[in-house]
């Protein structure tokens, strides 16, 4: 008879589990179709990040079912009953902490507000929808958290202690973050000489990828006390000085004036070269040891167009050159000899 009664109970299980997952199966279906239709992601993130939780839920009420219709003994039924509550708990804190997650990320992305889209920042709210979880999860053992925290307060200093660093990694890429000074997307340049885009800001570490799309990881207390150059502070607009040496037997004014005339030229045929403010050349360093030395002053979208904007305009200078006839001079030595008497 108990034999016949464990069976029916798995019966009961079973016919339930396959129940709930044809009926979630249908409506993710459903639900995916829905999304099609739709023109915004929110569906999307939301469907992708119950989907395999759902399972979870189907397997806890499945249990559930199966526990309340068998005969096993209360004081035994009682924690598999809170076990199941557990893992509900647990499965519906990740779901949550996810969501919650992909939710910013998205509205961040899509308004772009002030704040940055950082791990950190993901950390910090997921950290928080845990320990909510593990609050819940504790009272349902009637587990009290008071004693817990005393415990914490009393240990805090060792483990402060231990954890000086970490601590310290955490706390400046918070402040990193509230200042602003430092962005995810911004380029900037270390005080080491390394430079490249800001990848994420983490709770320990900056990720920085060079431009030959090399990572530089440097830890955030580190950062917080080097000197940075942000490049898109305050604005991504940035001027671009190019030198230029002639010959000392050419005229300052006709080489201003040829100068002139070709950036302006390039300006609508160089992608990131800007016509505002208007490029200036000016007459410095001024007197070299074998050149007179010019200076292009112009400015460009953005950093990243340095290289390609320096490289167009050097070709179209020294084009330009040679079509006047004017020397681009060489390093010389002029050594006088003295003769014995």
């Amino acid at each position: 008879m108990g034999a016949e009664k464990v069976l029916i109970s798995f019966l009961v299980l079973a016919v339930t589990l396959v129940i709930l997952l044809i009926v979630r199966a249908v409506l993710f279906n459903i639900l995916h179709r829905w999304a099609e239709r739709t023109h915004t992601e929110l569906d999307n993130l939301i469907i992708s990040t119950i989907k395999f939780p759902s399972i979870l839920w189907c397997i806890g009420i499945s249990l559930y079912i199966g526990v309340e219709t068998s005969e096993i003994p209360i004081k035994y039924s009682t924690y598999i009953v809170k076990s199941i509550h557990v893992l509900i708990i647990f499965s519906v804190t990740v779901a949550l902490a996810n969501l919650v997650s992909r939710l910013l990320s998205n509205y961040i992305q899509n308004q772009r507000i002030a704040v940055q889209s950082t791990g950190l920042l993901h950390t910090i709210i997921k950290g928080a929808i845990y320990l909510i979880g593990i609050i819940i999860i504790l009272n349902i053992f009637g587990i009290s958290i008071a004693p817990l925290i005393t415990a914490m307060g009393i240990g805090g200093l060792a483990v402060a202690l231990a954890l000086k660093d970490t601590l310290s990694n955490l706390f400046a890429g918070i402040h990193i973050m509230a200042e602003k000074t430092i962005r995810v997307g911004d380029f900037i340049r270390l005080e080491t000489g390394q430079e490249g885009y800001v990848e994420d800001i983490s709770w320990r570490t900056t990720r920085i990828r060079m431009l030959p799309n090399n990572m530089v990881i440097i830890p955030n207390s580190m950062l917080a006390q080097s000197v940075v150059i942000n490049y898109h502070l305050p604005e991504k607009r940035m001027s671009l000085p190019i030198p230029v040496s002639v010959s000392y037997s050419e005229d300052p004014e006709k080489i201003e004036r040829i100068l002139i005339e070709e950036i302006k030229k390039a300006v609508p045929e160089i992608p990131g070269l800007l016509s505002e403010p208007e490029p200036v050349v000016r007459f410095i360093p001024g007197f070299g040891e074998n050149s007179l030395d010019f200076t292009i002053v112009c400015h460009i979208e953005d950093v990243s167009y340095q290289f390609n904007v320096q490289n167009e305009i050097r070709k179209r200078i020294l084009r330009r050159l040679k079509e006047e006839n004017i020397e681009i001079p060489l390093p010389q030595r002029v050594v006088w000899l003295k003769k014995d008497l």
